[in-house]
């Protein structure tokens, strides 16, 4: 059984026991976390799928939250050639890090 959820602007494929890297959410490390955005529900075997307009109804995904990582670090960098301008900036993103436990339909 799998599901498509929506968080962060992102859309996720998720299935049961993954651990689904997502923008960061504002909950502490252990905290039960809920997804009622979900777009698609498939049993596995593409016997029984069912597609929301835009969301299935009742459809629901639960996770626990694992860890909240930091993503790679990236160099921002400004330059304006004969102007005497330059910045450099660095940046690294926050994310969290859910595993799923199950998939209600």
């Amino acid at each position: 059984m799998y599901a498509v959820i929506e968080t962060g602007g992102k859309q996720y494929r998720v299935e049961p026991g993954q651990t689904v890297v997502v923008e960061k959410l504002p909950y502490d490390e252990g905290a039960p976390v809920q997804f009622d955005r979900v777009l698609l529900v498939s049993s596995g075997d593409g016997a029984d799928v069912k597609v929301g307009k835009p969301v299935v109804s009742g459809a629901r995904v639960t996770g626990q939250i694992v860890d909240h990582p930091l993503g790679k670090k990236l160099v921002v960098f400004k330059f304006r050639r004969r102007k005497n301008y330059v910045r450099r900036n660095g940046h690294r993103q926050q994310y969290t890090a859910v595993k799923i436990e199950k998939i209600v339909a």
